[in-house]
């Protein structure tokens, strides 16, 4: 059985992404809402507004990305 090199599609050709970069995208947004709810729990024990809104920022964040992320 011969491959036919005219019919074979790349995943660039596709735009398709990697799986492994599919991955990647996910840990990424999963790290980031990790990293606000740490901040949060740090901000709430120093009593620091600006950090947890800063955790709560990036814990939203992570959320959308990571719901684009499983939407690809």
């Amino acid at each position: 059985m011969e491959i036919d090199k005219e019919r074979i599609q790349t995943q660039e050709e596709t735009g398709e992404k990697a799986a492994i970069d599919q991955v990647e995208d996910r840990v990424e947004a999963e790290m980031k809402k990790l990293e606000g709810k740490a901040k949060q729990q740090v901000a709430d024990g120093l009593q620091d507004e600006q950090l947890a809104r800063e955790g709560e920022r990036l814990q939203k964040e992570g959320e959308r990305e990571l719901e684009e992320a499983k939407d690809q």
